[in-house]
């Protein structure tokens, strides 16, 4: 898909969405803005219950938002459901089919696309190296790693070639160092391919590892706090977690996010 020069591959105006009838009435996400532009790496971050993955099935095209929004996806205006097939999107668990084997898992986009499943099994089989899935192609889920598992959720992802990806804590579930190798990994994958991304995540320090810009979501409901660039050198060596501007910006987030937690716990107990 071809997108203008300068021109955010989706942009968000005035975005809201309310689950519930005038009885349990609940506004998840409140005229939320938000500009992705072409090959950006975004990270959003929040309190538990701000609207975070609302906002992402809204961009997958999984959910319609409120009357009065807009959405400009590659310069043109869609409705919510409109994005459905237009962008990529991995959620929060991996979904693999167990009686699929690795390859076949990889292939599931392509296959509902109406690919033939030979040829889709030799575009996934090309791309199995850089995935660190060579010599994996037979095996089933319930053979691999929590990290490998996420190799084939996002290769499937990646086969799905579509201008914007969006991730939901695909790292959530795994422990410390694999999220770390998984985290530099994605980026080396990301800087080859240069699609645009929108990354949800809870972890701070993630949320600046990888993002050219850092997105603070507001507590329930949720709404922009704060969008604050990442001015650190790419590729990003792990040490920069070190360094003096990283700290700085973790500790504009973590204010952020405490003071706006700290508006949660208030009202939960009000």
């Amino acid at each position: 898909m071809s997108v203008p020069a300068g021109e955010p591959i989706i942009e968000l105006a005035g975005i809201s969405k309310t689950f519930g009838d005038r009885d349990g009435r609940v506004v998840a996400v409140d005229k939320v803005g938000l500009r992705i532009g072409r090959g950006e790496f975004v990270t959003l971050v929040g309190p538990s219950g701000c609207g975070k993955s609302t906002l992402f099935n809204i961009a997958a095209g999984l959910a319609d938002p409120d009357p009065g929004g807009e959405i400009r996806f590659a310069g043109t205006r869609r409705a919510g459901r409109d994005l459905l097939g237009k962008v990529s999107f991995m959620p929060q668990r991996d979904l693999l089919l167990p009686w699929r084997r690795v390859i076949d898992n990889a292939i599931l986009a392509l296959e509902v696309e109406g690919m033939r499943r030979a040829d889709a099994r030799r575009k996934a089989g090309a791309m199995l190296p850089e995935f660190g899935l060579a010599g994996f192609e037979r095996h089933y889920p319930h053979q691999l790693s929590g990290g490998m598992r996420q190799r084939v959720a996002l290769i499937r992802t990646f086969l799905f070639e579509r201008d914007l990806m969006l991730l939901d804590e695909p790292f959530g579930a795994l422990d410390a160092l694999t999220r770390t190798m998984m985290q530099r990994w994605l980026l080396d994958v990301w800087q080859r391919h240069r699609r645009s991304i929108l990354f949800i995540t809870h972890d701070i320090e993630e949320a600046i590892f990888l993002g050219d810009r850092v997105v603070v979501m507001t507590a329930r409901p949720g709404r922009i706090k704060l969008d604050v660039p990442v001015a650190l050198p790419r590729p990003r060596p792990a040490h920069v977690a070190t360094s003096a501007e990283f700290l700085r910006i973790k500790t504009k987030l973590l204010d952020a996010i405490e003071e706006e937690s700290m508006k949660s716990f208030m009202a939960a107990g009000a």
